[in-house]
C-alpha cells in the first residue's frame, strides 16, 4: 500500500519553502487500527506527509542550484514532538522551508498545523539517492502536478 499524504499543494517556491494541505476523512485505512471506536491519525503519518512535502521540495531545489534528479530519502527527524491528537474531519496545513542544500543532502524545517494550531514540529535531513527510473519520474512529476493545481 502507498500513502500519499498530501492533498493538495498551496504554495511552492523552490529553494525557499512550501504549503501543502491534508484533509483528514474517516475513510482513510489507518483508521480501521488506528484506534477503532476512536480514530487517530498515527503520527508516523503526520511525520510521513510532512516529509513527503520536505522531500518533493529539496529534489526541485537540487534539480535547480545543481541541474541533478534525484530522490530525497529521510535520514535524520530532530527534536520531533506531538501536540494534540488529529482527528478524521480535521485539515493539516503542512509546510517546510528549506535551511541547506548541497549535492548529497538537504535539510528541511517542516511543521504541521490543524486550524493554525501547532501539531508538531521537526527538522528533517534528506540525503539524495540517483534512481534511473524513467516511469518513476513521469510518474512523480504527474502528482506534483496535480497536487500544484489550483482549486
Amino acid at each position: 500500500m502507498r500513502f500519499f499524504l498530501i492533498d493538495r499543494i498551496t504554495h511552492w517556491e523552490v529553494g525557499s519553502n512550501a504549503e501543502a494541505i491534508k484533509n483528514i476523512a474517516l475513510s482513510e485505512d489507518f483508521f480501521s487500527d488506528h484506534f477503532p471506536r476512536r480514530p487517530v491519525m498515527p503520527g508516523v503519518l503526520i511525520i510521513e506527509g510532512m516529509a513527503q512535502l520536505a522531500g518533493l521540495l529539496l529534489e526541485a531545489g537540487l534539480h535547480a542550484q545543481f541541474d541533478k534528479s534525484a530522490k530525497a530519502v529521510i535520514t535524520i527527524l530532530e527534536r520531533a514532538k506531538f501536540r494534540d491528537l488529529v482527528k478524521p474531519g480535521d485539515t493539516l496545513t503542512y509546510t517546510a522551508r528549506q535551511l541547506s542544500l548541497n549535492e548529497t543532502a538537504g535539510k528541511a524545517a517542516v511543521e504541521a498545523k490543524r486550524d493554525g494550531r501547532l501539531i508538531t514540529a521537526t527538522e528533517m535531513v534528506f540525503s539524495f539517492r540517483e534512481v534511473d527510473d524513467p516511469q518513476l519520474d513521469e510518474r512523480r512529476q504527474r502528482l506534483l502536478d496535480l497536487w500544484r493545481t489550483p482549486q
